[in-house]
């Protein structure tokens, strides 16, 4: 039974359990002649709570734990002998995975039924190419011990299915008869609802901050292992980025991190003091009519895909610079440079910018600006002394927005910049960046867990760590210069 069958379920019982628990409470009302306690709805929901939330709640432990057990037992059934030289039991349970899946699809098309799979032996010829009819490719390496782990795999995390199932289904059940029986006219049922409603609404606060920490636990995990293959020394410290699928590769971090921090310059350059201009003239220059049509006009810049934008680069803003700057001057021959990547990126910041940095400037008390025309500043001096100040921590905020929104851009890089990794201080030359790295090392088909993927996973917690920092030395300038208001 698949998890979406088993919510619909649980949803089925609970909205019966409201149901009953409603009519209950209206029964033993009219029987003992008294006045409940709460609405009725309110009996009805509490049934309801108690049947849904723990068997949910229970479910979703239960797919988070369920295989991280099974590769736990699973691998420790593969010998050793099956490990490639050099490799780790996590290349091999990459296998081990893509194979149970594949036989599983195999089973629900109805090509293979379980006897067979149980009878089924290492006949890797006939495997590969019954796995290869639901897209699982194999290579010619695997070992039949492989095969026996992925089903092993497959029967455990069968069993394992049902068993969850009946569990999530006995426990909507249980607690939705316990919450039901106790029902009674006396019963704060208003309480116990607002109380789960209460905990519900903690609990999606959470989702952001959980969902941080599952984000930075797969990359450190990953990263981990990619560090036990690869020197973190030379990782971090080489300047060569030579990546080889079949060995002797060299992953060196600095020119992917020039090239990030090149083309992200050249893009908050442009649209730094552009953007913030635009929203300065739109909050205390323009009027309401040029206003109500300047600031949509910008702001469409922002809805444009940023393939369209990589287009744009790799069309017209390469040739232009290429043909009119950089063949003239004699630095440069290539339509795909960090500039070109640059000045498209910072047009798509441009209405990030001036978008948020004008709702902030609008957001400075008017009662500010009178203050200061009182005193006898003029508007300049009132937008420069008062506005600015007040609204700098805002600012930085959109400022902070746009180079994390640089930082993590990939389609322009690829388009307007190139792929090639390197050290190079002329703006007219083609290199790339960390994000455009992530996604070709995961792509194509190489080992999930070899150096050559892994490194994706390295490259994005370094990121993550670099953004961060960023984030929190912008945190403690704004709150040690900013100006006080009362």
């Amino acid at each position: 039974m698949t998890p979406g069958t088993i919510v619909l379920i649980v949803l089925a019982l609970a909205a019966i359990g409201y149901v009953l628990g409603k009519r209950r409470a209206l029964q033993a009302a009219k029987r003992d002649g008294v006045k409940l306690h709460s609405l009725p709805g309110y009996y009805g929901e509490s049934v309801a709570l108690f049947t849904a939330v723990p068997a949910l709640f229970l479910m979703a432990a239960w797919l988070f734990v369920q295989p991280i057990v099974i590769e736990g037992n699973v691998s420790g059934k593969i010998p050793d002998s099956v490990v490639p030289e050099g490799g780790a039991k996590s290349l091999v349970m990459v296998d081990v995975r893509r194979i149970a899946d594949g036989l599983g699809l195999l089973t629900e098309r109805g090509d293979l039924s379980e006897d067979d799979l149980v009878d089924m032996r290492a006949d890797l010829t006939n495997v590969r190419s019954r796995l290869a009819e639901v897209g699982v490719a194999l290579g010619s390496n695997v070992e039949p011990a492989v095969f026996e782990a992925a089903k092993s795999y497959r029967a455990a995390d069968n069993a394992a299915s049902v068993v969850r199932s009946i569990a999530v289904i006995l426990t909507a059940l249980a607690l939705g008869f316990w919450a039901w029986r106790r029902i009674s006219p006396k019963m704060r049922a208003r309480n116990i609802t607002e109380t789960f409603i209460k905990a519900l609404l903690m609990g999606s606060s959470l989702v952001a901050i959980l969902t941080t920490v599952g984000i930075v636990a797969s990359l450190l995990f990953e990263s981990l292992q990619f560090f036990q293959l690869y020197s973190a020394t030379k990782f971090y410290f080489s300047t060569v980025w030579n990546p080889q699928f079949r060995g002797g590769s060299d992953f060196g971090f600095l020119p992917l991190l020039w090239g990030t921090l090149y083309v992200s310059f050249i893009a908050l350059s442009v649209a730094v003091p552009v953007g913030l201009m635009i929203a300065i003239y739109l909050a205390e220059y323009s009027g309401s009519a040029l206003r109500s049509f300047a600031k949509p006009a910008i702001e469409v810049l922002a809805g444009i895909p940023t393939i369209v934008y990589g287009l744009f680069a790799l069309i017209t803003v390469g040739p232009f610079l290429r043909d009119w700057i950089a063949q003239p001057l004699g630095i440069g021959t290539s339509s795909s440079s960090v500039m070109t990547a640059g000045l498209v990126m910072g047009i798509m910041l441009i209405p990030f910018i001036s978008s948020l940095s004008d709702d902030i400037i609008n957001a400075v008390p008017q009662a500010m600006r009178d203050g200061s025309y009182g005193l006898g500043a003029t508007q300049s001096e009132t937008i420069k002394q008062v506005i600015l100040p007040a609204a700098l921590p805002g600012i930085v905020g959109a400022f902070l927005l746009a180079a994390s929104r640089a930082i993590g851009e990939t389609m322009i890089v690829v388009m307007g910049a190139g792929a090639a990794a390197r050290l190079n201080l002329n703006p007219f030359e083609a290199m790339t960046t960390v994000t455009v790295k992530i996604v070709s090392q995961l792509t194509g088909d190489t080992e999930f867990a070899s150096p050559e993927t892994l490194v994706a996973f390295a490259l994005g917690l370094t990121l993550f760590v670099f953004t961060l920092g960023l984030n929190v030395l912008a945190l403690y300038i704004v709150r040690k210069y900013r100006e006080q208001y009362d």
